[in-house]
């Protein structure tokens, strides 16, 4: 899980596609030299599934085709499809810098919400929170479809560097039942995997030549736009 949940500082995303045998070579790489996120319990994958929003023009899924450069994305997030910790993010794109805002949020509130609801949310003490009142009421942001994948994470200190593949890939299939285990799902990229590079001002020396001749097709990935072409475009 993400550091410093409340407010994330802009902080530059790099993507990429990377085959199995390229993830399995880099993993012997990253292993003896960063420190394994320590949600990846015995040096396993922990499971990521997100519901994303989208509003009545499905504004974040034409927005990202198009290559708008400042745009939001709202999603419910949780972990290993458990109700534990729940929390509700917005993922704001700054030019060529990322931003995420989160908030943690009660089951109760979080069906809410997978409801349509966004009431009381006007009167919370919370910024984000009052923002997802505003665009469930005037943009008519809905649930739109859940991402699932695991992922696995290795930090460096300097510039907070995380280093994830994100792994195994999965589309919910017209199901918005978020802490359902069960629904159908399906991949939308096969056996390809996502590895991502985040860091705050630069990238340091000591990851670049861990990364240096490793193959990789770089993309400006979203797993929304890839998991939602499923999926109807009309609210």
């Amino acid at each position: 899980m993400e550091p410093n949940r409340a407010k994330l500082p802009a902080r530059h995303e790099l993507k990429y596609f990377i085959h199995p045998a390229e993830v399995e070579a880099l993993r012997c790489r990253l292993r003896p030299a960063l420190r394994l996120d320590p949600h990846c319990r015995g040096g396993r994958p922990y499971a990521i599934r997100s519901l994303y929003f989208d509003d009545v023009d499905d504004s974040a899924y034409y927005d990202k085709l198009g290559g708008v450069m400042h745009r939001d994305k709202y999603r419910i997030r949780i972990y290993g499809g458990s109700d534990a910790e729940i929390f509700l993010e917005r993922k704001r794109k700054v030019g060529d810098l990322i931003q995420k805002s989160s908030v943690q949020i009660t089951r109760r509130l979080c069906e809410q919400l997978l409801s349509g609801s966004p009431s009381g949310l006007q009167r919370a003490a919370n910024p984000l929170l009052n923002d997802m009142f505003v665009q469930m009421r005037t943009r008519l942001l809905r649930p739109r479809v859940i991402v699932d994948y695991e992922r696995e994470a290795y930090l460096f200190p300097m510039e907070n560097v995380r280093v994830t593949f994100d792994l195994n890939l999965r589309s919910g299939l017209h199901s918005l039942a978020l802490f359902d285990p069960d629904i159908p799902t399906v991949s939308p990229c096969g056996d390809v995997q996502i590895l991502e590079i985040k860091y705050d001002a630069f990238l340091p020396d000591p990851v670049r030549q861990l990364l240096w001749g490793i193959r990789t097709d770089r993309s400006a990935i979203s797993k929304y736009v890839l998991c939602r072409r499923f999926e109807p475009l009309e609210a």
